[in-house]
């Protein structure tokens, strides 16, 4: 039996809202549907989706699963695939935790995914056991326990991926006063003029106590999927939102930014893919921790000039289900008076 709950959401947005790019957007809708397949289930916990790929007429998903606790912070990270994103096959696991004594002991969670040179890449963020820990256990503090960005590549969506390397590929700035001095998380990837983007958040030691409110988005430059990145010199670029959600649109970019500090609840657009600026406002009813499906594999940003259209991400509110997966719907009106 195929469940399925459509909610039609139309956010009218602010008239006259329009970026120094030239974007003006006059409306955006939202729908959700079930999953089925990753139906909600107590006891598990799914959350925290990559962007979707389309691989020989199949959909690949990745996600952070847990039977611990709501949070990714004791989890590992699942796969599905589905023939037509509505019905899904849980495959198994992907991503397994790191080694003893390695960074990503703990847990690994929040992946995202890059197709490109005929390879996989699976980003994702992993912490190790609290530093002093008798029992080896992540405490979540505030002060010590730091996350960093991984990277797994494969020559299916099936895997297996390996990591590339024992040590991270981005990790926190040793400056305290800097933006992602005690948390990154949360890559996604863009290719624009021969480079690779990843776009990721960060939060501050200086803000650590205050938690998601004070997180903020940079990006990380390189010119191989598997980097090195170096960071963009003018982060960050987004000084609010707490998942990071960012697709090709107009030659240029679009980031989705959730309700957290002061341009909360926004669509910001950077022709340039770094300068962001704010486009439209919507309300509460949008994609929580979502990711979209990468049509045409996000080859070049300048070739992909309609955006996306779905993707997959997760209902947390409802304190009687575990956290679970949905798939949503997004339409961006673009104002005929520019």
């Amino acid at each position: 039996m195929k469940n399925s709950i459509h909610i039609l959401i139309i956010v009218f947005l602010l008239i006259g809202c329009a970026s120094k790019n030239n974007i003006k957007i006059d409306e955006v809708s939202f729908s959700y549907s079930i999953l089925e397949g990753l139906e909600p289930e107590n006891g598990i916990c799914r959350r925290d989706p990559s962007d979707v790929i389309l691989v020989d007429g199949s959909y690949y998903l990745w996600y952070t699963k847990t039977d611990k606790q709501y949070s990714g912070y004791d989890a590992s990270i699942w796969y599905a695939v589905s023939k037509d994103g509505e019905i899904w096959e849980e495959k198994g696991e992907a991503i397994g935790r790191g080694e003893i004594d390695n960074w990503d002991e703990y847990s690994v969670f929040t992946p995202n995914i890059l197709k490109a040179s005929d390879k996989y890449y699976l980003f994702y963020t992993g912490v190790k056991p609290t530093p002093g820990n008798p029992d080896r256990k992540f405490e979540n503090n505030s002060e010590i326990d730091i996350t960093a960005i991984g990277l797994t590549v494969a020559d299916s969506p099936d895997g297996p991926f390996v990591r590339l390397s024992p040590k991270p590929i981005l990790e926190i700035s040793s400056m305290s006063d800097d933006f992602d001095s005690y948390r990154i998380d949360d890559a996604c990837i863009v290719y624009r003029d021969n480079q690779y983007l990843m776009y990721y958040k960060g939060r501050s030691r200086k803000h650590g106590e205050k938690g998601p409110g004070s997180t903020k988005m940079g990006v990380a430059i390189a010119e191989r999927p598997e980097g090195p990145y170096s960071k963009y010199k003018n982060n960050p670029i987004i000084t609010s939102g707490h998942e990071v959600m960012v697709w090709p649109y107009k030659k240029g970019v679009m980031a989705l930014i959730s309700e957290n500090g002061p341009e909360g609840k926004t669509l910001q657009f950077a022709l340039d893919g770094l300068t962001f600026n704010k486009v439209a406002s919507f309300g509460n009813d949008y994609p929580k921790a979502p990711g979209s499906y990468r049509q045409g594999d996000f080859k070049d940003a300048l070739k992909h000039a309609k955006g996306i259209n779905w993707g997959i991400s997760m209902n947390y509110e409802n304190k009687d289900k575990w956290p679970h997966l949905l798939k949503y719907k997004i339409k961006v009106t673009e104002s005929k008076d520019k």
